[in-house]
C-alpha cells in the first residue's frame, strides 16, 4: 500500500464512518479496486480507530456525563452494545465477512441497496410521526439491534442505528448523540481483537507511514462528517444518500460482472 492509497482510504473511512453509506463496504470495494489484500483487515480497523478521535472531541461533554451517572446513560450504552458485540464475537469465530465480501464483491451491491432502502424508510417514517422520546431501555435495545446489523459490510452502522432509533421515536438530537457514542465501544473492541491477531502474526507488508497518514486523514475527515451528520439527522434528509448508494450498488454489480 502506497501513501496516496492510504490517504484516499483514510478520507473515505473518515467520511463514510459517520455518513449513512457504510465505511466498511467502501473500504472493501476500494481495496478490491486497488488490489490490496495483505493486512487489509488490520488497516481497516486502525482507520476506524482514527475516526474515534472526532467522536471524542465532538461529544467530550456527553462522554464525561456518562461516568457521572454510571447507572444511567452509561448503562444504556452498555446495553445497546450487547447485540453488536454478540454478533461480532460469533462472526469472529465462524466467518470472515471482509474476506467473503472481497471474494464475492457483488454482495456489497445487495447490502448497499438495503442501506439505501432503510435510509429512505427512515426519512419517510420520521416525517409521519412525532419524534420526541428520550433514550431509555427499550430505545437503546432497538438501536443496539440496528448497530448489530451494521456489522455486515455495506450495511451502514450509523444508518441502521439511526433508522432503528427513528422507529423507536427517539428525538433527532438524542438519536444522533447516542448513535455516535455507541460507535466507541464497538470500534475499540474490534481494534482489540485485531490487535491480538497482529501481536501473533505481525503487520505483514503494511508500513507505519501509510498507516499513520491514513489514520490522521480519517480523523480529520471524520470530524467534518460528524458535524455534518448531526445536522442531517436533525432534518432527517437521507434521500441523497440513498440515491448515491443505488448508483454505487450499480457500479459494484458491473465490477462483479466484469470480474474487475
Amino acid at each position: 500500500m502506497n501513501i496516496w492509497q492510504a490517504i484516499v482510504l483514510g478520507a473515505v473511512q473518515g467520511f463514510a464512518e459517520f455518513l449513512p453509506i457504510s465505511s466498511s463496504g467502501h473500504l472493501i470495494l476500494l481495496q478490491h479496486w486497488f488490489g490490496i489484500s495483505e493486512g487489509a483487515v488490520f488497516y481497516t480497523v486502525m482507520l476506524h480507530v482514527g475516526t474515534l478521535i472526532p467522536v471524542i472531541i465532538v461529544f467530550w461533554t456527553q462522554i464525561l456525563e456518562l461516568f457521572k451517572k454510571p447507572f444511567g446513560k452509561l448503562g444504556l450504552l452498555v446495553l445497546a452494545t450487547v447485540p453488536a458485540g454478540a454478533v461480532g464475537l460469533i462472526l469472529n469465530f465462524t466467518v470472515d465477512l471482509d474476506l467473503l465480501f472481497s471474494e464475492k464483491i457483488w454482495l456489497l451491491g445487495i447490502t448497499f441497496l438495503l442501506t439505501a432502502g432503510e435510509m429512505l424508510f427512515a426519512e419517510i417514517h420520521s416525517k409521519k410521526r412525532e419524534m420526541n422520546r428520550e433514550v431509555g431501555v427499550k430505545q437503546s435495545l432497538y438501536m443496539g439491534v440496528g448497530q448489530a446489523f451494521g456489522v455486515f459490510p455495506g450495511l451502514s452502522r450509523s444508518g441502521t442505528t439511526v433508522t432503528f432509533g427513528t422507529v423507536a421515536g427517539v428525538e433527532s438530537t438524542k438519536n444522533a448523540e447516542f448513535t455516535f457514542l455507541m460507535s466507541i465501544p464497538i470500534i475499540l473492541a474490534a481494534a482489540l481483537l485485531e490487535g491480538v491477531k497482529v501481536a501473533k502474526e505481525g503487520l505483514g507488508d503494511i508500513s507505519v507511514a501509510p498507516l499513520l497518514l491514513g489514520m490522521i486523514t480519517a480523523a480529520v475527515c471524520g470530524y467534518i462528517a460528524v458535524k455534518f451528520m448531526v445536522a442531517v439527522i436533525k432534518k432527517a434528509n437521507y434521500k441523497w444518500f440513498s440515491l448515491y448508494l443505488i448508483l454505487l450498488a450499480a457500479s459494484v454489480f458491473v465490477t462483479g460482472a466484469m470480474g474487475v
